[in-house]
């Protein structure tokens, strides 16, 4: 790895200034114990290997057979808990509305940076880097929009771009009603009705992150998006064919293949909560391509700030917790320390 340190950092046409803020980091002395900083893994790991996740085809859960409904219903839960990530297809969101949704998201990201972060689009969402970094190995090369369900029908959140309402409402409602589908499925197979998460992730209190992480000249070096797990209870992410996602498995990272036609399914720390450890919540990292962008859009199953989030079953290896407690106790220790410690400091 290059010690940055000691280089100037060369200004490069940027949008957003990622690369000045992560050469401002490179000359910062820490601000928190060097272990913080060095013991995240390197975004520049050689990779040993890349992973086929675990592929489902959901026009099975359709099926007039049976033994194929119950097939492709125990794929998912084992998945979900053998890898805390799989990959599905014939889910139901045409490949025109990806298209769409692709298509607009692009254009949204080709906007001057500067009117990106003043013009308030999208509920005022719109993000960069890494605020809260203090050191390079916490800095994210990365831009998006997360926007709250309970806004993304508002004419008035997307000002001059339109066109976007239309498809972002459509996307949405078929990322929604896909999530319900597979927390349906996870909830049965311990012993709860499917529709128990109706009540508790209502589609207001969801997210719709939108993703653009430039091409970096020091990908190297650095993160597009530092590792971390979820915070929600289930997050479906469809991206481009650049790739750049890598997961922990068996304690080491491998990288996934992009596959245009599936989406990628992965468990969130509410669920592994909820689940009392059967599903796993993985953690996952994205790492900078050093020549083209990538794009991607996630959706995430939240609950409500207010919610309590306990096992389903006893004895419980948690303690109950509200969403908004967990979520300012992730923030003050990514504030405090640079990093998530996430469901350790929930364990009874």
């Amino acid at each position: 790895m290059h010690d940055l340190t000691s280089q100037p950092i060369t200004m490069i046409d940027s949008s957003p200034p990622l690369q000045h803020h992560y050469g401002e980091l490179t000359r910062l002395p820490p601000q928190i114990p060097t272990l913080e900083c060095n013991d995240l893994p390197s975004g520049g790991a050689v990779m040993e290997e890349y992973c086929q996740l675990p592929f489902i085809d959901l026009s099975c859960l359709n099926s007039t057979n049976e033994r194929e409904r119950l097939a492709c219903a125990e794929a998912i839960c084992r998945a979900s808990s053998e890898w805390g990530f799989f990959q599905v297809v014939n889910h139901g969101i045409s490949p025109e509305l990806v298209r769409n949704m692709r298509r607009e998201q692009v254009k949204l990201f080709q906007t001057p940076f500067d009117k990106k972060a003043t013009c308030g689009v999208l509920n005022n969402s719109y993000r960069w880097g890494t605020p809260t970094a203090t050191c390079p190995k916490q800095f994210s090369w990365c831009e998006a929009f997360h926007i709250p369900l309970s806004r993304v029908s508002e004419q008035a959140c997307y000002g001059e771009f339109s066109s976007l309402r239309e498809v972002m409402m459509e996307f949405a409602a078929a990322m929604s009603k896909l999530s319900r589908v597979l927390a349906g499925v996870l909830a049965e197979n311990l012993g709860h009705p499917r529709g128990v998460f109706e009540n508790i992730c209502q589609e207001i209190n969801c997210f719709l992150r939108l993703n653009r992480y430039p091409a970096c000249p020091i990908s190297s070096e650095i993160f597009g998006l530092v590792p971390h797990t979820d915070s929600d209870f289930l997050t479906i992410l469809s991206q481009d064919e650049v790739g750049g996602l890598q997961l922990m498995k068996d304690s080491k990272w491998v990288a996934v293949n992009p596959n245009q036609d599936a989406l990628i399914v992965n468990i969130g720390d509410l669920f592994q909560v909820w689940s009392n450890d059967v599903y796993k919540s993985v953690e996952h990292k994205v790492v900078a391509n050093g020549k083209t962008e990538r794009y991607s859009i996630a959706y995430f199953l939240c609950p409500s700030f207010d919610s309590l989030v306990g096992s389903c079953m006893e004895p419980s290896i948690y303690r109950k917790f509200t969403f908004g407690e967990y979520r300012s106790q992730v923030q003050e220790d990514v504030k405090r320390t640079g990093r998530k410690i996430g469901l350790p400091r929930f364990l009874l």
